[in-house]
This record gives C-alpha cells, sequence and structure tokens, in this order.
C-alpha cells in the first residue's frame, strides 16, 4: 500500500521535480558521495557542513548511504584534484554521487553514478529535485526513494567529513610546475570552449554561481567567449593555437600535433595556490574567487603554471597575464 501512495505522490510532485532519468539502482544499494555547494549569500546563513547536516536526514530516508560529505568547490578546484578525489572514491568503493545545489531562493539534489575516473559524474543530466529549501527538496527525494526497497542497513546516523590524505593529493602537487613549457612554437596549444563536451567535465555545473544556466545563456556566453580568446591571443600569442569544441582523448589531440592544453580553473584564490603547492594568500584576498589558467603538456601529463601568480577575478585579465608570462 505505501507503495501505491509513494508513486501517487510521485505524480502528484512532478511538476516541482527537476529530474532526468530515475534514482540508479545502485542509489538503493551503494555507497554514496555528497558533494555540496552552497551560496554564502543564502539565509538563513549555513557553513556547507551545517547544510550537509540538514540535508543527511533525508537522503538515508530516501535509502541512500551517505559516507562521506564534501565541499564542492574543494573537489572541482582543478582537473588535477578532481583526478585525485576519483582515485580516493574509488579506493572506497563509492558507488554514487550526490550533489547538494544551495541558491538564494532555491536548493536542488541532484543524484548519478560515479564515473570511477577523474570526471567523477559522466553528465550533467542526472536525476534530480528541488524546493525552496533542503526541507522542501529532502521530503521530495525522502517520498520518490520509498518506490524502491533500500539494501542499505548499516547507514551512519550522522554526516561525516572526511579528508583526503596528503599522500592522495601530493602527487597532482607535484605535477604542477612553476614555470613555462618549452617547444610552444613548434606545437599548436589547444583550447577547450566553455559549455562544450572539450570541457573536462560536468562537476562545476552544479556550482551555487552556475547551476541553472539556461542553453540559450551557455551558447550566447560561449559564441561571446570565443571572440574574446581569439583577440586575447591575437594580441598576446604568437604561436599556433585549435579551438576545442568537441571532445578528444590525449592520443587524438597529439595526432592532431595539439600536445599543449590551455587548462582554466575557478576557485578562492588560497585553495588555488595551496592546490598547485605554492603558499596561500590570507585574508580578505585569499578568500576571494579568481580564475587561473595553466597549461598541460599531453605528453608527460605535466602541468605548467608559468613563473608568476597571475590569477585575477576577471578571466580575460588571467588569461592576458598568463599569456604575457609565458614570454618571461
Amino acid at each position: 500500500m505505501k507503495y501505491i501512495f509513494a508513486f501517487v505522490f510521485f505524480l502528484a510532485l512532478t511538476p516541482l521535480v527537476n529530474a532526468q532519468g530515475s534514482l540508479p539502482n545502485s542509489f538503493f544499494e551503494g555507497k554514496s558521495v555528497v558533494v555540496v555547494s552552497t551560496d554564502p549569500g543564502a539565509r538563513p546563513v549555513l557553513a556547507w557542513q551545517q547544510l550537509a547536516d540538514s540535508v543527511h536526514k533525508y537522503l538515508v530516508k530516501a535509502g541512500a548511504d551517505p559516507v562521506a560529505y564534501f565541499e564542492l568547490e574543494q573537489v572541482a578546484l582543478s582537473e588535477a584534484r578532481q583526478a585525485d578525489y576519483a582515485k580516493a572514491f574509488l579506493q572506497r568503493q563509492v558507488q554514487n554521487i550526490i550533489l547538494v545545489t544551495r541558491q538564494k531562493e532555491n536548493l536542488s539534489i541532484h543524484v548519478g553514478p560515479f564515473s570511477r575516473d577523474g570526471k567523477i559524474i559522466s553528465s550533467a543530466s542526472l536525476f534530480g529535485v528541488s524546493g525552496k529549501d533542503w526541507n522542501e527538496a529532502g521530503r521530495m527525494l525522502a517520498e520518490l526513494g520509498k518506490t524502491a526497497k533500500s539494501q542499505n542497513l548499516l547507514v551512519i546516523d550522522v554526516a561525516e567529513f572526511p579528508s583526503i590524505s596528503t599522500q592522495e593529493t601530493a602527487q597532482s602537487v607535484q605535477r604542477f610546475l612553476p614555470r613555462n613549457p618549452l617547444n610552444l612554437e613548434v606545437f599548436k596549444l589547444g583550447i577547450p570552449l566553455e559549455g562544450s563536451s572539450a570541457e573536462t567535465g560536468a562537476m562545476s555545473y552544479f556550482r551555487y554561481d552556475l547551476y541553472g544556466k539556461s542553453e540559450a545563456s551557455i551558447l550566447a556566453e560561449q559564441a561571446a567567449q570565443k571572440s574574446q580568446i581569439q583577440s586575447i591571443f591575437e594580441a598576446n600569442y604568437p604561436h599556433q593555437i585549435e579551438l576545442l569544441t568537441e571532445a578528444k582523448t590525449s592520443q587524438q589531440l597529439i595526432a592532431d600535433r595539439v600536445q599543449f592544453l590551455l587548462v582554466k580553473v575557478e576557485g578562492r584564490q588560497a585553495d588555488l595556490m595551496k592546490s598547485m603547492g605554492l603558499e596561500p594568500i590570507t585574508g580578505e584576498e585569499g578568500f576571494k574567487t579568481v580564475v587561473k589558467y595553466y597549461i598541460r603538456f599531453l605528453v608527460r601529463d605535466e602541468l605548467f603554471i608559468g613563473p608568476e601568480w597571475d590569477a585575477d577575478p576577471d578571466w580575460r585579465i588571467a588569461l592576458t597575464r598568463f599569456l604575457e608570462n609565458l614570454k618571461k
């Protein structure tokens, strides 16, 4: 009887549910890692850990086994950092990724299978529910979870916040080199355009400041970005470039003489610096969200951040500074 009621409840909620597909079977029979992003301007003010505590009971009621909570901005700080977390999730036999996004007027919970590689999730098109706050969205998910019998029996009662060990992150830090790459004049520099399948992954889509952008908005931003990138490169970079709008493997890029890849990362300045092996800036400047560019050498998977720290909140300034520093 309760399953009939849950199905009727689901039909009643359908117009309010922001979902694609359905909850994966592994949600009910495997470990889940929860990644949280919260707008500091949302009210009442909650740290991401407090939001995790508030959401945890609803995830358990829905049938999940949430074994660890992390801040999205830390996990998706860079491609290398994301790969480190993915390795740790793989070792812990994680099956699912749950993404909690809190904005000023909305909270969304999305669920998808762990991709088992450095992208963590294979697509931004995940099953999800949305509500005005964690209570509304949480209750929706809990009711929808009643349509299946959960095999997750020994579930922790409170949210846990483990850290990725120094050993697990040391490898990516060592790969960041504070100098410029050689032979840029010989091979092409590939530039993935944002909003295209050439991007490294879908995790950042669920950041509080990016989630919910329309396809038209993304396409317009991509068109504007392409024009501005070309202008900046024409003024500051004398070598060959290739704009990438489709995903390609490293082998395919190298075959096309693209041995270097321009990578854009965005996050809190202190976090980015620490993740790249640099002494982080403290105070208000360290907390500021900035854009940093670096070059990935595909043949040896080395990451060149340049001889000087050149991040800036404006991606145009950050890119111009980075290209100017390439001449040093």
